[in-house]
């Protein structure tokens, strides 16, 4: 039998037990909800409204965008802007193409990417994403990277001014490829008018740990691309990559690592799931965006 004195202390204990439980969870869904979720749409190609379609279905809020918004929109972005407000989507990031270091082609490459800019204020986007271009036929010199900073600076000014900032995304091939490159090219640009794409996978393959550069460069960065990557069996006597970028949770990020850094760190901005290609035969994007929502709802987020 038990004690009125038992049963007390029993419930005492249960209360307070169950209270942390909800206090713990709570501190972990809502770090989770403070961060932007949103969708790439590159998996779908060139197929835009599909994917603001089955993007919007899946239950994401936010959609990044690539050069063929621009393509097809990019002498009427109000028609875009009502297109993503009808689906209830958040025009998040618009991939604006590569950015190239050669002096001949400067003007060129600052004008169209300005362009791109103004396209995304007034389509009601929020950023616009440059990657580089790596040196053909060299070695990648520290003038390079300097270089390479400054023109990022330039540009991040002049998108400024369209109020739109500039992120720049590290790649693989491109100038800031590997770790001690990417920070090679940050150190010659402004923080204030470049911020940083940071992409998880993009940083493994290239030689790095994500979730320690995630802590480094946590004042930099404005959107994460959640991505992941497996390595890719090679073909006998082919050429082709030895990687491929998967679905969450398939490939070898360390994507719980991955979150609790942007907890630790209180990242509240953008974080863009990206994959840009259906790995398997037979899948669709579609599919693949639905298991990547499942795996981001299985670790406390919510769209």
């Amino acid at each position: 039998m038990v004690t009125r004195r038992e049963f007390l202390a029993a419930a005492a204990f249960w209360y307070v037990a169950s209270g942390f439980s909800r206090t713990f969870s709570g501190r972990r869904l809502d770090a989770a909800a403070a961060m932007h979720v949103g969708y790439a749409a590159i998996t779908w190609g060139a197929n835009i409204t599909q994917a603001m379609d089955d993007i919007a279905a899946v239950g994401f809020r936010a959609i990044q965008l690539r050069g063929e918004a621009f393509a097809q929109f990019g002498d009427k972005p109000a028609a875009l802007r009502e297109m993503l407000e009808r689906r209830a989507l958040t025009f998040a990031v618009l991939s604006s193409g590569n950015l190239s270091i050669d002096p001949a082609r400067e003007r060129d490459e600052l004008a169209t990417h300005t362009r791109h800019a103004e396209f995304v204020r007034d389509a009601g986007g929020k950023y616009l994403q440059v990657i580089d271009e790596r040196p053909k036929g060299r070695a990648v010199t520290a003038d390079d990277y300097r270089r390479l900073g400054r023109l990022l600076t330039e540009l991040g000014k002049r998108t400024a001014g369209a109020g739109v900032p500039l992120v720049y995304h590290h790649h693989m091939n491109s100038t800031g490829e590997k770790p001690h490159e990417v920070a090679a090219v940050l150190d010659a640009a402004d923080k204030k008018h470049v911020r940083l794409l940071f992409d998880v996978a993009h940083y493994q393959q290239g030689g790095g740990d994500p979730v320690a550069a995630l802590r480094k460069y946590r004042e930099w960065i404005d959107v994460v691309h959640l991505k992941d990557v497996r390595d890719k069996l090679a073909v006998a006597g082919g050429t082709g990559a030895t990687y491929e970028f998967v679905e969450l949770g398939r490939g070898r990020v360390d994507m719980p690592g991955v979150f609790t850094a942007l907890r630790d760190i209180g990242f509240d901005k953008w974080a863009i799931v990206e994959l840009d290609r259906v790995p398997d035969a037979g899948g669709t994007p579609k599919q693949s965006a639905e298991m990547n929502k499942k795996y981001l709802a299985d670790h406390g987020f919510t769209m």
